[in-house]
């Protein structure tokens, strides 16, 4: 199955953002384009819209005049539903209501072809039940796009239950036609990102919540250790706290309120105050005029230790011994240690990849957060007891200080900040290839093009080690037995399976 002729017509219902989005995708592809709305008018005003964008792509230099001027003249407004007749595909982008959707759709079947494609551009509600209303729900897929559509690359075709695979497969080939990186996925609730990356949120709201670092430091571990290009709290200002606190609600009400997609109470209060976000001019940040961003919390300056030993394999952060060296620091290396992969400091102190565990439950131990990438990365979270030693803290922030990183310390937390969200990203992900949602590669595929993470899951977990996530989920689990960090059977076999195999990290 190929994709759509260009010639076929292509509906778009639903003027909003999206719809004018897609539409301008089909168009700038080469079909004929029809747009329709229920509210009078509205087509014609997200023609002109789509047409001054066109211009603006003129302007510069990514479309020619010609092409310009010939997309103009195959985008149509349709003033009623059977203007439709003859379109190949029609996509809907309407209000997020099932009754609203389903209405359309059974309306739609008494006036489109037998062979047309239809699809739904939902975010949160199932592909299944939405064509579940449907005669002949064998040709009905979904068709996820990101907004903006005519920038972000990914669409997510989902396939219900009784999708065909024909219509599926025409409608990740039409994708590919029109330039998009489509992923293929079963109808789960979030699809494949809005599944998967609720821990992004969820996970940073969690240490908010637990008063142990306020947004702005999360916020900037999470980009200048973890790589991620925003961090929770800007990134769901910019989307509005309202639109992505329903995303979330939507995939834990369609989960059965399974406690790992809980969504969080201080979101909650602030969508109840109406400080939505930059759209508001408030949210997790003041957004208004002359409103300074408030700074992470950083130490200041201390002195390095004046060596380090070496204890056991660091793993994920061993390349944190050459970096010391290259400081200046010697670093003494004492082989496998009987308390576990660690950084002797001169004080007695112990310096310990984030684990699961927290600081309090040892003597002098500090812990510090997963990088991406410990060369690059411009900070690191660390997080002590209140009974830590301060000579103990004091080498410890000294020794990053002199690698060239800002430091943040945290409250004792179990898992601190990227290592707990990269963990659950992981075994979300496992979960996800467990039960059919889609495959390994286009979940990483998704994530990266879909949210700009810096590695899909699986690119992480092969980095930091088969049994990496779920030691940290594991440990995470025994000190908040609430079922929100316990690993999934997926991710309990993927660990295990290194046991039987000789070399396997």
């Amino acid at each position: 199955m190929t994709a759509l002729d260009l010639s076929s017509p292509v509906a778009v219902i639903g003027t909003g953002t999206m719809g004018q989005g897609i539409a301008q995708v089909a168009l700038v592809a080469g079909h004929p384009v029809r747009l329709y709305d229920t509210i009078p008018g509205r087509a014609r005003e997200a023609a002109d819209a789509i047409g001054a964008r066109l211009d603006r792509l003129v302007e510069k230099e990514r479309l020619s005049g010609a092409d310009r001027d010939a997309a103009r003249a195959r985008l149509l407004p349709a003033e009623d539903l059977p203007e439709l007749a003859d379109c190949a595909l029609v996509v809907e982008a309407v209000l997020e209501r099932l009754d609203v959707k389903q209405d359309l759709f059974r309306a739609l079947e008494g006036i489109v072809a037998d062979d047309c494609l239809l699809a739904t551009n939902t975010s949160s509600l199932s592909v299944t039940a939405i064509g579940g209303a449907l005669r002949n729900p064998g040709r009905f897929v979904g068709l996820h796009f990101f907004n903006p559509a005519p920038l972000l690359p990914l669409v997510e075709v989902v396939s219900g239950f009784a999708t065909d695979v024909s219509s599926a497969t025409r409608a990740f080939e039409t994708a590919r036609a029109w330039g998009k990186t489509p992923v293929a996925c079963a109808d789960s609730p979030g699809f494949i990102v809005n599944r998967i990356a609720r821990p992004f949120y969820a996970e940073a709201f969690a240490v908010h919540e637990a008063q142990v670092a306020d947004p702005a430091t999360i916020d900037a571990v999470l980009r200048e250790s973890g790589g991620f290009r925003m961090g929770a709290f800007e990134l769901t200002d910019l989307i509005g706290q309202d639109v992505n606190e329903s995303v979330t609600q939507s995939v834990w009400q369609s989960f059965f309120q399974d406690v790992r997609f809980t969504p969080s109470l201080a979101q909650r209060r602030l969508v109840e105050s109406g400080r939505l976000g930059r759209k508001t001019g408030h949210g997790w940040y003041d957004h208004g005029a002359g409103a300074e961003r408030p700074e992470p919390d950083t130490a200041d300056k201390r002195q390095p230790p004046a060596y380090v030993v070496a204890e056991g394999d660091l793993g994920p952060a061993s390349e944190l011994l050459e970096l010391i060296r290259e400081a200046g620091i010697p670093v003494r290396d004492e082989g496998d240690d009987d308390q576990g992969a660690s950084l002797l400091l001169p004080s007695g102190g112990r310096l310990v990849l984030a684990d699961g565990q927290t600081a309090g439950e040892y003597r002098d131990f500090v812990y510090f957060d997963l990088a991406l990438d410990y060369r690059t990365a411009g900070r690191i979270a660390l997080s002590a007891s209140q009974d830590t030693s301060p000579q103990v803290l004091s080498e410890a922030i000294g020794l990053f200080q002199a690698l060239g990183k800002q430091v943040s310390v945290i409250g004792d937390v179990p898992g601190m900040i990227v290592a707990r969200t990269v963990a659950r990203i992981i075994d979300l992900a496992h979960d996800a290839v467990a039960k059919g949602v889609a495959t390994e590669e286009d979940i990483d595929t998704a994530m990266r093009l879909g949210v700009n993470y810096p590695l899909g899951p699986f690119e992480w977990s092969r980095r930091l080690g088969r049994t990496w996530a779920y030691v940290l989920l594991d440990d995470l689990h025994r000190r908040d037995p609430s079922g929100r960090y316990a690993p999934s059977l997926a991710l309990y076999r993927h660990a295990h399976a290194s046991d039987s195999r000789e070399g396997t990290s």
